[in-house]
């Protein structure tokens, strides 16, 4: 199973919050009056700010966006950000003149617009001379729709698509299929654009399912734009319409950055008020009643099947079977300490310092050991679509009766279909219900908690 997946630039959308929010408040105390440079007006329009680029998704700018989108995105966040700034003059400090208000925004918003306009233009040339921060792709299916992509790819390599193949399926489908399945993960490829006219409904599920098992994104391709439906989202590349699969809540950059904000800020808390003192008193009791060290690191897989070490409080004698067989009821490797942390879910903690530096989400899919994730993603299907975002110390699965040992099948495909379903309904009001359940179900005692 191939698992490359390069659709995400971390470091952009980062960087373009921070220049913007430190250009909006250098320009504060060089263009306004004085009275103004105070702190309770930098964090008013540092709020105002972000509040304002997430409702119009100001930086919701992708390869294939038009500069004329992203031009109206920024004509609507200096409009709306003058607005907001003059409001707060008017209640606090009754200005007569909007001059110098007019000057800065208009500052901050040129500044701004030059560097968004340059990153835009500096990418697709990247992409266009040295292909970089590209995605391989290919088309499946034939007709008119299929040949206005494939054009658009070659003559567009700005946009940062290298079309790879293209599979008509004219012959005997189900050898079709395996040469282009096979294609895809020998030839790491990202996305695939299916023709919908092409293929049957059952044609189309198996692009699903092996899309769904292989972290690859699958777009459509229709006929028209009315074949939408309420889980699926159109793009246009040029002015060929294109549909995405999935459209999850967390593929939204303000989203993931709402997300992480909170991972920084709750696991922080549970740090310094809980660990700080906690650590000390676990690690004496763990040491005084069996040898070996006092954190247990153990492989899992991560975001986009990425490995990493997950941290818990030791609770088991030292055994070497520790990393490929999962403790069951009454296992004689837990030790009595271990005993009362697991029963108490105390020996996750730890699992906050992986939230904090970012290989864990406070709440998200648990994640697996690696080598029954590489026995499930085998056996179980969509187990893969997990993997699209970060593993979490608590997820929804596990206030619905399915934590701990996987003890039948019935156990890992209902695990799943819950992380599915939080992967396309994620809200940061359901991650503080998730996170209030997992305290209460503590509190209370769960008959898996072993």
């Amino acid at each position: 199973m191939n698992t490359t997946n390069k659709r995400y630039s971390g470091y952009i959308r980062p960087f373009s919050y921070l220049f913007d929010i430190a250009v909006i408040n250098i320009f504060i105390s060089v263009v306004l009056p004085t009275e103004l440079n105070e702190h309770k007006f930098h964090f008013f329009t540092t709020i105002a700010w972000l509040l304002i680029s997430w409702n119009i998704q100001f930086y919701e700018v992708y390869r294939f966006t038009k500069s004329i989108e992203i031009l109206g995105k920024i004509l609507k966040q200096g409009i709306l950000f003058l607005l907001i700034n003059f409001a707060y003059l008017g209640y606090f400090y009754k200005f007569s003149s909007p001059t110098q208000m007019v000057n800065y925004v208009a500052i901050s918003i040129l500044i701004i617009s030059l560097d968004k306009f340059f990153i835009y233009f500096f990418l697709r040339k990247f992409r266009a001379f040295f292909g970089g921060n590209f995605r391989k792709v290919i088309i499946v299916g034939s007709g008119k729709k299929v040949s206005q992509l494939a054009e658009f790819f070659n003559k567009n390599p700005d946009y940062g698509y290298k079309l790879e193949a293209i599979f008509e399926f004219k012959s005997e489908k189900e050898v079709d299929f395996d040469d282009c399945f096979s294609f895809v993960n020998q030839n790491n490829i990202d996305e695939i654009y299916c023709a919908l006219s092409s293929f049957s409904n059952s044609d189309i599920n198996k692009f699903v399912d092996f899309t769904d098992n292989n972290l690859k994104v699958l777009k459509f391709l229709p006929n028209n734009k009315d074949v939408l439906s309420r889980n699926l989202m159109l793009d246009y590349y040029g002015y060929i319409p294109i549909i995405s699969l999935r459209n999850t809540p967390l593929d939204k950059h303000a989203n993931k950055l709402l997300k992480r904000i909170f991972d920084i800020v709750f696991s922080s808390l549970i740090i310094v008020l809980l660990l700080s003192w906690l650590i000390p008193i676990l690690a004496l009791l763990i040491k005084l009643e069996s040898k070996g060290p006092v954190f247990f690191k153990q492989k899992r897989n991560g975001l986009n099947y990425a490995e990493f070490s997950c941290y818990k409080f030791r609770s088991m004698r030292v055994n070497e079977i520790a990393d490929v067989e999962q403790v069951s009821k009454n296992d004689p490797r837990i030790t009595k300490i271990g005993k009362f942390i697991r029963k108490t879910s105390m020996d996750e903690l730890p699992q906050f310092f992986n939230a904090f530096l970012g290989t864990m989400s406070v709440v998200g899919p648990r994640p697996h050991m690696v080598s029954h994730t590489e026995k499930y993603a085998k056996s179980v299907d969509k187990f893969m679509v997990r993997h699209f975002i970060k593993p979490g110390i608590t997820g929804l699965a596990q206030t619905n009766g399915f934590r701990g040992e996987v003890e039948n099948e019935r156990d890992i495909i209902n695990r799943v279909k819950y992380d599915i379903f939080y992967l396309e309904n994620w809200s940061l009001l359901l991650d503080l219900k998730i996170i209030l359940l997992t305290v209460f179900n503590a509190v209370k005692g769960e008959k898996k908690a072993y």
